[in-house]
Parts: structure tokens; C-alpha cells; sequence
């Protein structure tokens, strides 16, 4: 019976029984596989005979087993039979001592066992969790196709190459296939084990698929494609670029996997093995395949946000200033860097009396929604700044227009993805005075300026913050009035730019030279910030500063009395052609200051002020310190009065009341031409 159970296990046992004497050399094996290989083994050291990949540690771990009698179970160990040339193996080994009578040892009892399609299994299911796991985690094509080569290299490919449709990297529709050879591919990442040479490209290089290669052929029929690769292939002289590729990587082995959804083509992925690699074969096109799926379904992902990223880009600088308007008493500069957030926005807007407010604001989110949120809220306060109001009343009236923006998203209908998402916001309101040299701000939410002297030094700011809008907390805001000298900076950011006091310190420093270009500023301050640190994106709006040249401002001080109108015409055309305006528009000054000085004087109380001030346009102000205020009035045929400022309001562009702790100013704009 024992003579009868050997010869089965050692003839017909599909595990490997390799019997070693002391010396650890191999003296039976079984041969279910024939005899060739048994005869080439028996008188070698076991680890010669399989010609391991580390054949010490292995000898190390025989001869333990020799020694103490403790036996190995299942152990994994890589090489190849020295007899058969074909690629490496994996073998699963356990070890046991043959131990005789009295004690005396015999040798070892070594079983192994043929694991190699098990691991490779094993090791592509490794693969493609790691692969799963990697997909998905950015909304970037870029990112996303690196996080496939880094998760596929090294291991499942020894080089990889993604390449996307120029058009969708930029959020366009992917083309329906087949893809013409028109087409051009951009290279989205690439990954290797060994250098490919810089003659071979670089990420964001752009080619078009030369034909009559399997790159060609894959996005013709949708079809993965793996081939062999030598000197020989006959292809690779229609493609001298791949073809030095694989020659400096010595590839042996490629497959073309197409990135395809719904029947469009996003791209093309180029998988290469090398030597020490085992070529590709009908078990690795699964997980390619499966590869291929998630990345496209990722890449398809990032290119719907990227497009409405797009779009949304697109709204918000549509619906942010212009153009600069160049201002007598103050310079301004700015700068918007692009980021994943549509809200940031900023203004600079001209008020009467020579002053500018200052806006910076910012809604919370991305999108096209969060463009059209800002565009509203944008609009909204241009029209409160025409109102002259302060910036605490601004702000409270912004905040009113917020809420109610926020109500009609509330109001959609459930199903409707905008009603899911809240609406928060910020914003900073400051008006600079240039006559008084001071600039009275207001922040809802938002980070309070920084404020550079002219020596460079930075002033202390404190303005209280108010709450953000669309805030529950119904908190009144504050104002905060600075005093400023002539050439001081004001720096107004967006969160990103003020978020804690290393931010701030930041700017600081690189304002700190503010007698500079305030553009060359705005520049300095962007390539002071730390890489990738931005996002959401950010704006930046800088305001140096001054005040109304002497020569382009006259102002009187008037008697409240009834020749006082004649006064003021007379006082007006003088001063007017001493600035060389047309005839034109010095009588129509004239009969509008003949109104304003006649309305102050018969409604008005002393004292009583005249000012004119030349810019692009033709200021005309009359104060007094009465807080009641005139009303444009349409007068019937036979009325003897009540015409005066319809009058004015035909003769100017634009017209108001500005009232202040000591009474109100009527100001009108004239549009004038350039002075001669």
C-alpha cells in the first residue's frame, strides 16, 4: 500500500513533489507533466533548478527547515524552471523535514504549487481597486487622467500615455465616432519606470492619429487593440514619433484601449510593457477595459464642469466692469484670478462730488447660477451707490435685495437642483472723499481693507464687521471713517486673498512699495502667493489715493440773498472760460446753477455754497444746510413756477441730492468735451 501511494503521488499528483537530500539537492520530483523536465531537475540545488528571483532568502528558508524541523507553509516565492525558457512564475512552496529513525534527517519534502494565473488574477483585481479608488476624486481632466497612469504604473503597464480630444479639454461635446484623422488628441498625462526621452513630447503636446495604425484603428471601430512589438512592425514607419518611443522605452508589448461613451470618443490610452515584463494577453484587456470605462465616465464628468465652468467665467466678466475709468482724485487697479468660484466681484463707481465708492463682494459657490447671483447683486448695489446713499444704508438695502433672491430660490420646486442650494454672500462698500481726504466704509461679512501710508508703513484699520448677507443675524451695520494722506493705498480683497493674519502680512509686504505702478502691484501681489493656494479664485482691487488738481475745482461762498442767482451766473461764465468749454456748454451751466442757487435761496438756509468741478464731466453742486429736499415737479401750461428742475434735468446727464450731517448739496453732470 505504501509502494502503491507513492507511485500515485509522485506520478500523477498535480502538485509538485520535490524530495531534497541534506545538501538541499533535488534527488525525486513528480512529473505529471512529463519526464523531460523531472530528469533536467534531479541532482540540482532546489533553487537553481527553478532559478528563483531571490534564490538566497529562499536557500536561507530550506535550510531553517533542515535545521530546526519547523515546517513553511505556502510561501510565495518568483522564477522560472531553468529548463523551460518561457516568462517568470509564481510558485506557492511548503516545506517539510524527512526525519528517519534515531533521530537521523533525511532531507526535505518540498511541495509547490503553480500559482501564476492566481496572482496575476490577484494583481489585476490590486490594480483595479487601486484604480477605483483614484477615479472619480477631481473634476479636472488633467487630474483625473494622472491619477489613472499613477495608479496602472508600475505594474499593469511599464509606460502609459492618456491623450484627450483637444475640443473636450476645453468643455466642448466629444465628436461621435469614428474619429476622423482630423481630429487632434492633446497628451492629458503620461507615466514610465524609465525616461521615454524628451524627444518623444511632453504633456499638452497635440497630435492628429496618423492611419493605418492601431491608434487610428481603435478610435475607428471603438475596439481595444494589444499587439506585439519589434523591429519588424510594419506599421511603425507610418508613425515615426511611436516609433522612436518604442524603441528608447525597448517596448515589446502594447495595447490601445479608446475612451469612449455613449458612442462618442473622449480619447485614447497607450499601455507599454518592456522587458522584464510579460507581454499583454486576452486576460489583461478586462481590466483595461474596465479602466478605460471609469476614466471616460470621469473625464466626461470634468468636461460638463469644465463647460459650465466655462460659461460661467464667461457670465461673471461679462458683467464686471469694462473698462477703467480714469478719475481726477483717484487711480485704480485690479486684478481677478480665474478659479473653480463664479462670484467674486468688484467695482469702482463715480459719485458726485468727485468721490468713488469701492466695491468688493463675493457669493459663495460655482456655476452659472452663482454668475447670475453676483451679476444681480452687482447691478442692485450700482443702482443704490446713484442713490448717494452711506455705505451702512447700502449695505442694509443690498441685504433686503439678497433675502429676497434667496426667498425666489427657495421657492422653486423641489426638484428643481437650485433649491437645494443655499445663497450666502459678502461684500465691502467704501466711498472716498477726495476734497476731505477721507474714505467711509462699511463690510458685510467681508475682511476688513489694508491701508498702506505713502512711506510704505501699514495703517491700522478697524472697521466693524457687519453680518455676511443673507445672514439670520439682523445686527445693524457700522461705519468707519478713515483719514487718509494723499497717496495712501487702499486694498480691497475677497476672502482668499484676507483669510487670516499670514495672508494679510503677506499682502502687506508686497504693497509695500506703493510709490510703484498700481497694475505692477496688483501683479507683484499674485506672484507673492504660494502655489495651487487659490482655488476658488480671488480679486483684488487697489485704490491709490488723491485729490481734485486746484485748477479744476472753483468753489464760492454765496449770500443768501435774491441778487445772488445773477451772482453765481456771473461768477460761473467766468470760470468756465477760463477752462476753454464751448459756448454751448457754459450757457447751459449757467441757467442750471441760475436754478440750484435760485431754489437754495428761496427754499434753502444759509450758509450757501457754490462749487464746480471738471473732470470727463462738468460737476455743478450747491449746498446749504437745509435737510428738506426738492422734488422734480411737471408744471401745468398756465403755471407761473415749478419748471426750474425739470429745466435742469433736460440740461443734464445726471442730477440728485446728496445729503451730510450739516445739510444737503444739488448737484448736477454735464457731459463736456475735452478742454481746447
Amino acid at each position: 500500500m505504501d509502494a502503491a501511494l507513492l507511485d500515485r503521488l509522485f506520478t500523477q499528483s498535480v502538485v509538485g513533489l520535490h524530495v531534497l537530500d541534506p545538501q538541499l539537492r533535488v534527488v525525486r520530483i513528480s512529473s505529471p507533466t512529463g519526464s523531460d523536465r523531472a530528469e533536467s531537475m534531479i541532482g540540482r540545488r532546489f533553487t537553481d533548478a527553478y532559478h528563483l528571483d531571490r534564490p538566497n532568502s529562499t536557500e536561507e528558508l530550506l535550510q531553517r527547515v533542515l535545521d530546526t524541523g519547523v515546517p513553511v507553509h505556502d510561501r510565495l516565492v518568483h522564477g522560472r524552471i531553468r529548463s523551460d525558457p518561457g516568462p517568470g512564475r509564481s510558485f506557492l512552496v511548503t516545506v517539510y523535514r524527512l526525519d528517519g529513525k534515531k533521530g537521523r534527517i533525511l532531507g526535505l519534502l518540498a511541495a509547490v504549487v503553480d500559482v501564476t494565473e492566481r496572482e496575476k488574477a490577484r494583481t489585476r483585481a490590486m490594480y483595479r481597486a487601486r484604480l477605483l479608488r483614484s477615479m472619480g476624486r477631481s473634476l479636472d481632466v488633467a487630474t483625473t487622467c494622472q491619477a489613472l497612469v499613477e495608479a496602472i504604473v508600475p505594474g499593469f503597464a511599464d509606460f502609459a500615455v492618456v491623450e484627450v480630444v483637444d475640443d473636450v479639454l476645453r468643455g466642448a461635446d466629444p465628436p461621435v465616432g469614428p474619429l476622423g484623422a482630423e481630429v487632434p488628441l492633446r497628451r492629458a498625462a503620461l507615466r514610465g519606470v524609465r525616461s521615454a526621452g524628451d524627444r518623444d513630447g511632453h504633456v499638452g503636446d497635440t497630435r492628429r492619429l496618423p492611419t493605418r495604425t492601431p491608434f487610428a484603428l481603435a478610435v475607428s471601430d471603438l475596439q481595444l487593440r494589444h499587439v506585439a512589438l519589434d523591429a519588424d512592425t510594419p506599421w511603425l514607419a507610418a508613425d515615426p514619433q511611436t516609433a522612436q518611443l518604442i524603441r528608447t522605452l525597448a517596448a515589446h508589448s502594447l495595447m490601445v484601449v479608446p475612451l469612449t461613451l455613449h458612442g462618442t470618443v473622449l480619447g485614447l490610452v497607450s499601455l507599454y510593457r518592456c522587458p522584464g515584463s510579460e507581454p499583454y494577453d486576452d486576460n489583461d484587456t478586462t481590466l483595461a477595459q474596465t479602466a478605460a470605462v471609469h476614466v471616460a465616465l470621469s473625464i466626461d464628468n470634468a468636461r460638463r464642469f469644465e463647460r459650465d465652468h466655462v460659461i460661467a467665467s464667461t457670465v461673471q466678466r461679462r458683467l464686471l466692469p469694462q473698462g477703467d475709468r480714469a478719475r481726477a482724485a483717484i487711480e485704480t487697479a485690479h486684478v481677478l484670478l480665474p478659479g473653480h468660484n463664479s462670484g467674486c466681484w468688484f467695482d469702482t463707481i463715480g459719485l458726485s462730488g468727485a468721490r468713488t465708492a469701492l466695491v468688493v463682494g463675493q457669493v459663495a459657490g460655482h456655476g452659472l447660477q452663482t454668475a447670475i447671483a453676483m451679476g444681480q447683486l452687482r447691478t442692485v448695489i450700482q443702482a443704490l451707490a446713484a442713490l448717494d446713499l452711506q455705505p451702512d444704508e447700502v449695505l442694509a438695502r443690498l441685504n433686503d435685495t439678497a433675502d429676497r433672491l434667496a426667498h425666489e430660490r427657495a421657492a422653486l420646486p423641489p426638484g428643481d437642483a437650485l433649491h437645494r442650494e443655499s445663497l450666502r454672500a459678502s461684500c465691502i462698500y467704501g466711498v472716498y472723499d477726495p476734497f476731505s481726504r477721507t474714505c467711509t466704509i462699511a463690510r458685510a461679512g467681508h475682511p476688513a481693507p489694508i491701508v498702506i501710508a505713502p512711506d510704505g508703513s501699514a495703517q491700522a484699520v478697524d472697521v466693524p464687521e457687519g453680518p455676511p448677507l443673507l445672514s439670520t443675524d439682523r445686527a445693524p451695520f457700522a461705519t468707519a471713517t478713515l483719514d487718509l494722506e494723499e497717496g495712501s493705498i487702499l486694498a480691497f480683497g475677497t476672502d482668499a486673498l484676507l483669510s487670516d493674519d499670514e495672508s494679510a502680512t503677506r499682502l502687506q509686504s508686497a504693497l509695500a512699495g506703493p510709490e510703484r505702478n498700481l497694475q505692477e502691484l496688483c501683479d507683484g501681489v499674485v506672484y507673492t502667493l504660494p502655489a495651487d493656494s487659490l482655488p476658488d479664485g480671488a480679486a483684488l482691487l487697489l485704490a491709490r489715493t488723491g485729490t481734485v488738481p486746484p485748477d479744476r475745482v472753483a468753489t464760492w461762498e454765496l449770500a443768501h440773498d435774491r441778487t445772488t442767482p445773477a451772482i453765481a451766473r456771473t461768477l460761473v461764465r467766468d470760470r468756465l472760460d477760463g477752462w476753454n468749454l464751448d459756448d454751448e456748454t457754459v450757457q447751459a451751466t449757467e441757467l442750471i446753477v441760475s436754478e440750484l442757487v435760485t431754489n437754495a435761496v428761496r427754499y434753502g438756509t444759509p450758509p450757501l455754497q457754490l462749487r464746480l468741478i471738471l473732470d470727463r464731466s462738468l460737476t455743478c453742486e450747491v449746498h446749504d444746510s437745509s435737510a428738506v429736499s426738492p422734488h422734480l415737479r411737471h408744471a401745468r401750461t398756465v403755471d407761473e413756477g415749478g419748471r426750474g428742475l425739470f429745466i435742469v434735468s433736460q440740461l443734464a446727464t445726471h442730477w440728485g441730492t446728496r445729503y451730510s450731517l450739516h445739510g444737503k448739496a444739488l448737484w448736477t453732470e454735464q457731459e463736456v468735451s475735452p478742454p481746447l
